[in-house]
């Protein structure tokens, strides 16, 4: 027996249709309220926020705060990048030392130190040019020849000065076409609420050092964290400032042609604006920051709100059309939808709210801002815009608002009706074959889905290296600024041996002053595994007990003093550590030591060489391998390690995210429609095109090389948000309509030219309004859009052409008894008109 829900219904048709004007005020006065909230919306950009609570960052952070890097404690760095000469020439060295100088006179900058290959040529031409301005004086006052003398002297007897230059650095013709030179600031360590806030202080002064840059002529670029900072959010606003205009002028346009009346027209942009009002004043009521994902979010909610709003008012006409006056055909109209609407917005926020379920923060975000927003727009479109619509007409009846076209979308004899019949008449010849087909097609594009690829990286949330012609030929202020991050990126990554990404670190934390604590390290690099680097049939490492060994070969000393401790021999001390330590922290190599061990001898960084062009997967299961073999707590980290970690989260994040869409969206659809109509079984049939749809997105991915990213993992689930908007609105019009004819394939025709012509002005409207996605200035998002207008046109054509047959099939086996069970329910809406 079904719940008597009608009540319900009623009460709320009887306050959209003899209330309206309440209705509207109390929904002006909210959005006032959310308007205020919208104020206070912060914004947070980059990776950070998706490594919070990341074990391999933790990890990374802790390596990073307790390790004294070789400038001190409370240091950061820039990076000056030259490039478009001889950096090796006296005119570079010159140019980059008249720099350096200028950038020292600033206080400021707060520079504390330079490494550079020009200060290193200048001392070795002057040992005692300290200062940047010695150092210009000496390369100044230095001949071409002897410049080139200093050159190849640098790089025999300074390591350090190859890595600052680029891979074609001849020294015997004392040639390299670039050069990075690393400054260093005192920057203190941010308090944790500046850090949430998302400040970086660099930001100020390496704009400031572009500037300053600019003045020596040349190329030399300016490069590091602030620089990165300052385009992760720019690229945001950038972004919002093309999507959103784009999204409302494509959506205002094909309102044009749903609507086909002004009045109608500019109704249905206010609720729009309501929509996106509350969503971001609930954001900012609650603290949720806006990240690079929820960009989504607005032309989201612009698509599925002129959705709904094109449902309603489409229906409304439906009965207007035939004669109704205005509260007659809103209270039909309302009827009908308010259901519709309930389980499709239910369903949605099952879809989005699935997100929750991801260790990811960002994700977890959007899923509670996607959700919140939905069920804003539904209540909007499914309570304000009728009453408002309601007012409207009672309004044209009174004064002379211009009226255009107030008929509805789609009939039975138009051409759209006819198209959209094209279902039906599979169902009418040979469904159950038509669905075995289905089945076999989508169980094929499962198995190739299985083969998508999952990646994380920072350069995903940076625009490309070039911007699009197409962007650039944007009038301002919509034309994106010039983004240079990713082109220096880019530039280091293929000219220098970084060393950064080919190294992963094992964090180790235990009583290092135990016998066994070196003995443990050194155990642990022997066998390495496949993608570690190889010297002397053991892992390349960089750790405390490589200090220990390069001091004990220097100094006789300490050497003894490691023989007498060392009781196997093996040139590793494993006893009495404190005495070893107190002596090395005494000797030259204290600096060098501190970078590896921590002063109060409670925890230890070692650093493995991996080979550079590893699998990333591979590299951090073997470091994880590595890891389990020391003797105390150790854990794997490092960039590869850490973006791999958060590339697995991201695939677990939306395997899990869908199968709890799935699942709960099945188990939703079975009670509600055991609830309202009596046959429970009419969930399961809902969930079939579905089903296809996901499968094919899944399968799409594949085909097309986009990988499961940051933005894309949440595609799967979204797509069951939104798609079953589509078999929701079919499925229910078909009861209603199968109750009065008593046949399935008439009731299907009736269902697909009338709720049909509104599911194909919506899709048109939903596909562009997130489409538009595709115009971010940054790649991953417009992938996201891609796919998700995907997934919404998939939903639709499986609605259109592949729900007929499943429910004539549903009908076959389950319908007579059903419907003779259900003849105790309430009528159906259309009945109690």
């Amino acid at each position: 027996m079904a719940l008597d829900y009608q009540r319900v219904i009623d009460w709320l048709d009887d306050r959209i249709v003899n209330r309206p004007g309440r209705i509207v005020a109390v929904f002006l006065v909210v959005t006032a309220v959310f308007a205020v909230g919208a104020t206070q919306v912060s914004t947070e950009s980059g990776t950070e926020s998706f490594a919070e609570d990341v074990p391999e960052q933790d990890a990374l952070d802790a390596v990073n705060s307790e390790f004294e890097p070789p400038f001190g404690p409370g240091t950061t760095s820039t990076q000056l990048i030259h490039t478009g000469e001889n950096v090796l020439s006296k005119q570079g060295l010159t140019r980059m030392l008249t720099l350096q100088y200028r950038l020292e006179r600033r206080e400021d900058l707060r520079i504390v130190g330079t490494t550079g290959p020009a200060g290193i040529v200048a001392r070795t031409l002057d040992p005692d040019a300290a200062t940047a301005e010695e150092q210009l004086r000496a390369v100044e006052r230095a001949s071409p020849n002897r410049i080139d003398i200093a050159v190849r002297a640098a790089a025999r007897d300074n390591p350090a000065f190859r890595n600052l230059l680029s891979k074609d650095f001849n020294p015997e013709s004392a040639r390299a076409t670039s050069s990075v030179t690393v400054v260093e600031h005192a920057i203190p360590e941010l308090a944790p609420d500046e850090q949430a806030a998302g400040s970086n202080p660099l930001t100020p002064i390496q704009r400031e050092m572009q500037s300053v840059s600019a003045s020596v002529g040349g190329d030399i670029r300016v490069f590091g964290s602030g620089i990165i900072d300052a385009e992760f959010g720019t690229v945001i606003g950038d972004t919002l400032l093309i999507v959103v205009p784009a999204a409302a002028v494509l959506i205002v346009l094909f309102l044009v042609v749903a609507y086909r009346d002004l009045a109608d027209l500019l109704l249905g942009v206010v609720a729009l604006v309501m929509a996106i009002v509350w969503t971001f004043g609930f954001m900012g009521l609650v603290g949720i920051p806006f990240n690079q994902i929820l960009i989504a979010v607005p032309p989201l909610l612009l698509a599925v709100g002129i959705d709904f709003g094109i449902h309603a008012v489409n229906r409304y006409r439906e009965e207007r059309v035939q004669g109704y006056g205005v509260a007659d055909s809103m209270r039909t109209a309302t009827d009908q939808l308010l259901v519709a609407f309930f389980i499709v917005t239910t369903t949605s926020v099952i879809g989005f709210a699935s997100n929750l379920t991801s260790q990811l923060l960002p994700i977890r975000d959007f899923g509670v801002v996607a959700s919140v927003g939905i069920v804003f727009t539904a209540l909007i479109f499914g309570v304000f815009l009728p009453a408002a619509k309601v007012l409207l007409d009672y309004a044209r009846q009174r004064y002379p608002v211009p009226t255009f076209s107030q008929t509805p979308l789609g009939s039975e004899d138009s051409s759209l009706g006819r198209v959209l019949t094209g279902g039906v008449g599979i169902a009418r010849r040979a469904p159950l074959v038509f669905l075995l087909l289905t089945a076999a097609f989508t169980a094929g594009a499962t198995g190739y889905a299985t083969g998508v690829d999952t990646s994380f990286s920072q350069e995903q949330f940076l625009p490309p290296e070039e911007t699009p012609d197409y962007l650039r030929a944007l009038p301002e202020p919509f034309r994106p600024n010039e983004y240079t991050v990713t082109r220096d990126i880019n530039f280091l990554e293929d000219n220098f041996e970084t060393g950064e990404d080919e190294q992963v670190i094992i964090y180790v934390e235990g009583p290092m002053e135990r016998d066994i604590a070196l003995e443990s390290i050194h155990r642990a690099g022997a066998d390495p595994p496949d993608t570690f680097v190889v010297e002397d049939r053991r892992a390349s490492e960089q750790s405390i007990v490589t200090v220990v060994r390069s001091l004990a070969a220097t100094d006789p000393e300490f050497a003894r003093l490691v023989a007498r401790n060392d009781r196997d021999a093996n040139g590793v001390p494993d006893r009495n550590l404190d005495v070893i330590y107190d002596a090395l922290f005494d000797s030259e190599y204290a600096a060098l030591a501190g970078q590896y061990l921590t002063d109060e001898r409670r925890s230890a960084r070692v650093v493995y060489s991996v080979e550079a062009d590893a699998d990333s997967a591979e590299v951090t299961a073997d470091a994880r391998t590595v890891a389990d073999r020391y003797r105390y707590e150790a854990t794997a980290t490092g960039n590869i390690v850490v973006f791999q970690a958060i590339s697995d989260l991201i695939f677990e994040s939306a395997i899990v995210s869908l199968a709890v869409a799935l699942a709960g969206t099945a188990v939703f659809l079975v009670l509600v429609y055991g609830v309202l109509t009596g046959r429970p079984s009419l969930g399961l049939a809902n969930l079939v095109p579905i089903v296809v749809t996901v499968a094919t997105v899944a399968a799409t991915m594949r085909l097309v090389g986009i990988s499961l990213n940051a933005f894309t993992a949440t595609v799967l689930a979204i797509t069951i948000g939104l798609g079953i908007d589509y078999s929701v609105h079919v499925v229910h019009r078909f009861t209603d309509e199968v109750e009065e004819q008593d046949d399935p394939i008439v009731a299907l025709e009736r269902t697909v030219t009338g709720t049909g012509g509104a599911l194909t002005g919506s899709v048109l409207t939903t596909v562009f309004g997130i489409g538009v996605l595709v115009l971010a200035v940054f790649p991953a998002i417009g992938q996201f859009g891609l796919l998700t207008a995907l997934s919404v046109v998939y939903s639709y054509l499986a609605s259109i052409l592949i729900l007929p047959s499943v429910l004539v099939v549903w009908e076959r086996f389950s319908g007579a008894g059903s419907r003779a069970d259900a003849s105790d329910a309430p009528a159906a809406s259309g009945e109690a008109e």
